[in-house]
């Protein structure tokens, strides 16, 4: 097939490494990265409409989504329109990362385990809501932030204010000129991934995200700094109540609204007392889950994609290789605070066989520079190491982060500490 991946981070670069390693397909990336040229072509058109006449000159056979913008700006109609297979949400279904307002209003309407909150555009009626909460208290912008729009309040005084700067249009402009204000749940978070083709779904492993910058979970948050999968915190009782009181409410509450739901389902989960509460939905893979997710498929990553986008995942009998993942991000010595300048990458030669057969990178921030891979800043790269168990996977993935070099370089050193301790 001929496949394009919209994008250009390193859950862009993991899917379409998944995809180049079938030896079956012709890949295009737009706009890719300066990685992604090694796994196919980078094309750079930014209109969608423009984008979906290339596809069709091009014989693009199917279209894989990567990040939540376009998906909420509409490419998927566009190309479905233009009668184009493509793997990803409409618009409207696309909403529920959208807003978190409408988020939080389909869990309550289809009865979908969730903190109490209220939403409001008033300023007042949030000051009294928080007034009623126990500490802390969560306070969330409606639209895309690319993960930084929630607060998570030490004090009264803390919520008010970040409720007033965030209705203001101080924090974050439009998306958050609409909050929702809502309980702290305590208890352990996991990402679980629901791949939706509208009736039907394949849950992927249960993987768990690192947020913060810094060891033992301490400074600002980041858009993750590491994730390891399968994790032991999940059994199959919790599977089964994700399933029966999240997912399947969801699929059939979407399509009661109009907007069956195709693509990734990313549910954020807190696990309070054994119980599944739902914290946010995306409706995308995370990053960095995805780095680890795409390698431990079995069933090729391009058939279950397909299957997803042509509403055939009934058909399909998903395999998981019986291995574990860790992910550690490695990130520009100015992150998440600033920019960082571009900085060459140097990668020794793996000699050590078991390593160079275990472990491989995945790009995201990077550059092509006279024939020089750059660091240009942010979330750089993921050294991914695979085992027969989470330390043995952890070891290797830190062990190919000491073979990464370029000026600034930082990453944690405790990634899938909880299910180690």
């Amino acid at each position: 097939m001929n496949i394009l991946i919209l994008g250009s981070g390193g859950r862009e670069y993991s899917i379409g490494l998944a995809i180049y390693k079938e030896n079956a397909h012709n890949l295009f990336f737009m706009p890719g990265n300066g990685a992604t040229s090694e796994l196919g072509e980078n094309i750079n058109i930014n209109d969608y409409n423009e984008l979906a006449q290339w596809a069709k000159d091009n014989s693009v056979d199917l279209t894989i989504v990567g990040p939540e913008a376009p998906l909420v700006d509409g490419v998927v109609d566009i190309f479905k329109e233009n009668d184009l297979t493509i793997f990803g949400p409409s618009a409207a279904a696309a909403q529920l990362e959208g807003s978190k307002v409408y988020m939080k209003n389909i869990l309550k309407k289809y009865n979908i385990p969730t903190a109490a909150f209220i939403e409001t555009t008033n300023e007042k009626e949030a000051h009294d809501f928080i007034d009623t909460m126990n500490l802390p208290i969560v306070v969330k912008a409606d639209g895309l932030c690319a993960g930084k729009g929630v607060i998570i309040a030490q004090s009264k005084d803390e919520a008010k204010e970040a409720a007033s700067d965030m209705l203001s249009g101080e924090s974050f402009g439009d998306a958050g000129t609409s909050i929702v204000v809502e309980e702290f749940l305590d208890g352990y978070e996991l990402s679980i991934f629901a791949i939706c083709d509208g009736e039907n779904y394949k849950v992927l492993p249960a993987a768990q995200d690192h947020k913060r910058i810094g060891d033992g979970d301490t400074g600002p948050n980041t858009g993750g700094m590491g994730a390891y999968a399968p994790t032991p915190l999940v059994n199959d009782d919790i599977y089964k109540k994700v399933e029966e009181r999240v997912i399947k409410p969801t699929l059939e509450g979407m399509k009661q609204e109009g907007a069956p739901f195709e693509g990734v389902l990313f549910i954020g989960v807190m696990v309070v007392n054994g119980e599944p509460i739902i914290l946010e939905y995306n409706v995308r893979f995370g990053d960095p889950e995805c780095e680890i997710l795409m390698p431990l498929l079995e069933t090729p990553v391009s058939e279950l994609f397909y299957k997803g986008a042509t509403r055939q995942l009934d058909k399909l009998d998903i395999k998981i290789k019986k291995e574990f993942g860790v992910g550690v991000v490695i990130a520009s010595e100015n992150y998440p605070y600033s920019s960082s300048k571009p900085a060459e990458i140097i990668v020794d030669k793996i000699v050590d066989e078991d390593l160079a057969a275990n472990s491989h990178i995945s790009y995201a921030g990077v550059a092509s520079e006279d024939g020089k891979l750059m660091a240009t800043g942010g979330r750089v790269l993921v050294c991914v190491g695979f085992g027969s168990s989470i330390k043995e996977a952890r070891d290797r993935a830190y062990e190919l982060c000491g073979q990464v070099h370029f000026a600034g370089k930082k990453c944690r050193s405790d990634i899938a500490y909880q299910a180690l301790k």
